[in-house]
């Protein structure tokens, strides 16, 4: 049996949030040290990946990533320390969740159907197939 993933976003206010998609995109920038680069990592286009970064630069009071322009010496991003912690603190959020869902959700998970289990409802064209139409009256 495979414990239950949680996926959460905290919304801080209307236009600010913080989800899966930003940590990652954080993540990827300090593991690469270029927005370009995390992008790519992702499967996401620059200017997505620059727009969340800039998106998360303006929700705070402190940044999240400085970024360096490029040039002969090249450019660069880097995730602040005030950006490693809310990584930090996302993921150990996500982790106290993931324990609470699967304790809350103890009894109900061993009746969870595998995916490629005989269980599973038929495919919707096999069942249309069994559907008859009510016949018109004329």
């Amino acid at each position: 049996m495979k414990d239950p993933v949680i996926r959460f976003r905290i919304d801080f206010s209307e236009t600010n949030n913080l989800g899966p998609g930003k940590i990652a995109l954080l993540e990827a920038v300090r593991a690469a040290g270029s927005i370009s680069d995390a992008a790519r990592t992702l499967n996401m286009s620059y200017r997505r990946a620059w727009l969340l970064v800039s998106s998360l630069n303006s929700a705070f009071t402190q940044p999240i990533v400085i970024s360096a322009t490029g040039g002969k010496g090249g450019g660069g991003a880097q995730v602040t320390e005030f950006g490693a912690s809310l990584i930090t603190h996302y993921r150990a959020l996500e982790s106290d969740i993931s324990q609470l869902a699967k304790q809350g959700l103890a009894s109900i998970l061993p009746h969870v159907a595998d995916k490629f289990s005989s269980h599973v409802r038929p495919a919707r064209r096999a069942l249309a197939k069994k559907v008859t139409p009510p016949q018109r009256k004329s």
